[in-house]
């Protein structure tokens, strides 16, 4: 491991023909810039030779120094190829497939991790890197090894970021999903090799150790019993030099850092039995712990690869989505010749074929065709979508039956499946509250164990021999490894977000599931929530015996051009037959006015309809107070009256009745008029409704219930809902939401189905239980095993698979949650 550089300030002035170690220019008298470069102290003739000498230490790329014939002068030669290379990932045309712009300064990036090995090494890379000036926020999921990463532009680069991880020991690049497989193949392969040498390792020293013990009892000759120690010996240091390594890496990259990671006591427990063994095999007498090393290895090996064996299966949901989007695209020319293009070369404007059974490229509109597309990957929406010219393509989406023609709108990070996946990645890298305590806990706990060890050995020691202490010490670093606490909540947050995802449910904060499993209140927008915040026809009552379909296409065709709710209502109603109108004049607020054959047509409020002709009737009295009521007119009066209404989301009542029976209080908070919202109330089956209500309002109510003691969980989904559903403990907005809704929520509903935030609280309410089940039992097993080590009761080879046998409970566990 090179030695990190250092500056030296305050060291004295080199000496005046003493030359720059970095460029091999002249020093100038008095300078006092210097480098430590593998333990020896190097001049520098300025600041800069010293800041590019400490990023080629702290990188580990110091052959660059041993390697080199002589000092060049030129610029390009002074700095060593794999650091230029990070200088690429600036490139705004590099960063476009991988970076979110979020603002003018703000950049938001996803990276991948190598070398990440436990909870300790996540704590480490997101504590040195958040210390960075510029860094706005990082966060390292652990079950995917990804990394989020936000900073400001304006006071570091992403390289400068990726440089500060490799000098902690890691390898981070953006994130590929293909290059993800190959790491975790890479990852598997390893883990294999070193899982079958210290399993055959294991198996040949058990059985020798087998024959040392009963020989023991038998009167074996002395010679041989060396003889068997010293093939033991053998055997063991493959299990030592290779298996073992990554627990020393983890053990000393934390150390170096002043951090007490689960691997301190691994790592000393291994070393320190090994070194025991080999002395006492070196004296030819003596308790050796050959067969504990290996067994101990071998089993901590097994669990940690069936831990990442559930990591890499709970991370797949997201995999599954990036890896949605095709490798090409159909682009269309300006003359209509097709050119199959990758899809980095897609930018906002171009026209692309999809055919049936292809995968829409990127998010866009349909310009040409009607087909159905599935999104159920992306929303949980079972059947096929009807899409329509002018209606909104998301790329992943699959094109079920005719070809389409699409125009791009959004590439790269800038697209739905994108920002789903950015969304996923945070709420899996965020903590809840319990892990974060788990963290404080398993910080603080290894150092009690080392103490405790330390203890314990003092007492044996003194009360009997050193090896009888020795011995009780071992078992006691081994039992009581806290990987189980440490891996209690992550694993289980993964499999849930994973899970909830495929059933249409988008978890955004580490938090969320969390929160909503203890919520007590849920609160209903209606507009876009209980409803779908689209007017539509609900009944034609023509007057003196007109036919309803004739009036309804002469209301279509004055509404033709319009972009108002009523307006499209109308005519999405009006199939064929629509007449042409001419003279169509708007009159804002009232309605619209026409000529249709000849004849002059009115549509809108009943007072501007009949107004065509002087004292004709405009009012009616039983008219539904909660529906919208528009009329048409002509210069005889009144012709016909329209009924138009929000349509209630399907299985709306049932979620609703499903919320209620889990015990949850549900309320319904809207802006509506309050006739409006009673009459939706009513039909659902929320007994407490307000309507009327500003955004003030809505906030107030919430703010009065958590005075109270609720929890409160609030479903919503335009701009109006923000302040709310960012003040409520727990907030969810529907997928088809605004964008400011779903940056506020801490869920998302990506299908338009309530019964997904049943779910959604079932999930929640699962997780909790098996986060606490988890953390119990790891609290518990440390507990109980650490008295029972102490005392003596357990051997060292019992200690490493009790502890062993504790990881991958809590792991199955979790992975319970991957099922509906």
């Amino acid at each position: 491991m090179p030695a990190l550089a250092e500056s030296l300030p305050s060291a004295a002035p080199v000496a005046a023909d003493t030359t720059c170690f970095h460029c091999g220019l002249p020093v100038p008298p008095g300078t006092r810039y210097a480098a430590a470069i593998d333990g020896q102290r190097q001049p520098m003739c300025c600041h800069g030779c010293q800041a590019v000498a400490e990023a080629i230490v702290a990188a580990g790329l110091t052959d660059f120094y041993r390697h080199r014939t002589t000092p060049s002068r030129r610029a390009e030669d002074l700095i060593p190829q794999a650091l230029r290379g990070l200088e690429l990932y600036d490139r705004p045309d590099l960063q476009k497939s991988f970076v979110h712009v979020e603002s003018d300064r703000v950049r938001e990036a996803a990276l991948m991790l190598e070398g990440i090995v436990c909870a300790a090494c996540v704590w480490l890379s997101e504590h040195r890197v958040n210390a960075l000036p510029g860094v706005l926020e990082f966060r390292v999921n652990y079950s995917t090894h990804r990394a989020q990463v936000r900073w400001d532009e304006r006071q570091i680069k992403l390289s400068e970021i990726l440089a500060a991880i490799a000098a902690i020991g890691y390898i981070a690049h953006p994130f590929d999903p293909s290059r993800q497989e190959a790491l975790q193949k890479r990852e598997r392969a390893g883990a294999l090799r070193r899982l079958a040498v210290a399993g055959l390792a294991a198996m040949q020293v058990m059985m020798l150790a087998v024959g040392l013990y009963v020989g023991e009892h038998q009167g074996m000759e002395a010679w041989v019993q060396d003889f068997l120690r010293w093939v033991c010996l053998i055997l063991t240091v493959p299990v030592m030099v290779y298996s073992a390594q990554s627990f020393y890496s983890a053990a000393w990259r934390g150390l170096r850092h002043r951090q007490l990671g689960m691997d301190v006591p691994v790592t000393l427990a291994i070393v320190a039995a090994f070194i025991a063994s080999v002395w006492y095999t070196w004296r030819g007498g003596g308790e050796v712990y050959y067969d504990s090393v290996t067994m101990f290895v071998f089993f901590l090996l097994t669990a940690r690869f069936l831990e990442m064996s559930a990591r890499h299966q709970a991370g797949r949901i997201s995999e599954a989505l990036v890896r949605m989007l095709p490798a090409t695209a159909t682009r269309l020319s300006a003359t209509g010749d097709e050119v199959a293009v990758p899809m980095a070369e897609l930018v906002p404007g171009d026209r692309v074929l999809v055919r049936p059974g292809e995968t829409i490229p990127a998010d866009g509109q349909v310009l040409e065709g009607v087909s159905g597309v599935d999104e159920s990957l992306l929303t949980g929406e079972s059947l096929p979508l009807p899409k329509k010219p002018g209606e909104t393509l998301i790329g992943g989406a699959v094109n079920v039956d005719s070809p389409l023609v699409m125009r791009i709108d959004q590439v790269g990070a800038e697209t739905v499946l994108s920002a789903i996946v950015r969304l996923l990645d945070r709420a899996q890298s965020e903590k809840p509250r319990l892990a974060l305590l788990a963290d404080r806990i398993a910080g603080w706990f290894v150092a009690v164990l080392l103490l405790a060890a330390a203890v314990v050995l003092g007492i044996w020691w003194h009360l009997t021999d050193f090896d009888t202490a020795f011995r009780v010490t071992l078992a006691v670093l081994v039992v009581t490894c806290p990987c189980a606490l440490s891996l209690a909540t992550p694993t289980a947050i993964v499999a849930a977000t994973g899970a909830l995802t495929r059933q249409g449910v988008l978890t955004t904060r580490g938090h969320a599931l969390e929160t909503l499993a203890r919520a007590t209140h849920v609160i209903f927008d209606k507009t876009g929530t209980l409803t779908y915040g689209r007017l539509r026809l609900a009944a034609v009552e023509p007057l003196e015996g007109r036919e309803a379909g004739q009036c309804l296409a002469w209301a279509a065709a004055l509404e033709r051009g319009s972009e108002h709710p009523v307006g499209r209502a109308l005519v999405e109603a009006a199939t064929d037959g629509v007449p042409l109108a001419t003279e169509v004049r708007n009159t804002p607020g009232s309605g619209v006015e026409g000529w249709i054959d000849g004849r002059r047509y009115r549509v809108g409020r009943p007072a501007f309809a009949a107004g065509l002709r002087a004292g004709a009737a405009s009012e009616r009295r039983d008219l539904d107070a909660a529906s919208t009521w528009i009329a048409l007119g002509d210069e005889t009066g009144l012709l016909a009256w329209f009924q138009l209404a929000d349509t209630l989301r399907p299985g709306a009542a049932e979620a609703v009745a499903a919320l209620a029976a889990r015990g949850l209080t549900v309320e319904l908070l809207s802006g509506d008029r309050p006739e409006a919202v009673e009459h939706i109330a009513r039909e659902v089956g929320i007994s407490t409704a307000t309507g009327g209500l500003s955004p003030q309002d809505k906030l107030e109510r919430v703010r009065d219930l958590q005075r109270q003691g609720a929890v409160v969980a609030m479903v919503g989904d335009g701009v109006n809902d923000a302040p709310v559903l960012a003040a409520a403990q727990v907030s969810l907005a529907m997928g088809s939401g605004t964008q400011l809704a779903h940056a506020t929520a801490d869920l998302v509903l990506l299908s338009e189905r309530l019964d997904a935030l049943v779910v959604g609280v079932d999930m929640a309410r699962r997780t909790l239980k098996i986060i606490r089940e988890n953390s119990t039992w790891a609290i518990g097993y440390n507990l109980t095993a650490l008295p029972l080590a102490a005392t003596g009761w357990l051997l060292p080879w019992m200690a490493a698979l009790g502890m062993s046998f504790s990881s991958l409970l809590v792991v199955v566990n979790a992975l319970r949650l991957r099922q509906p």
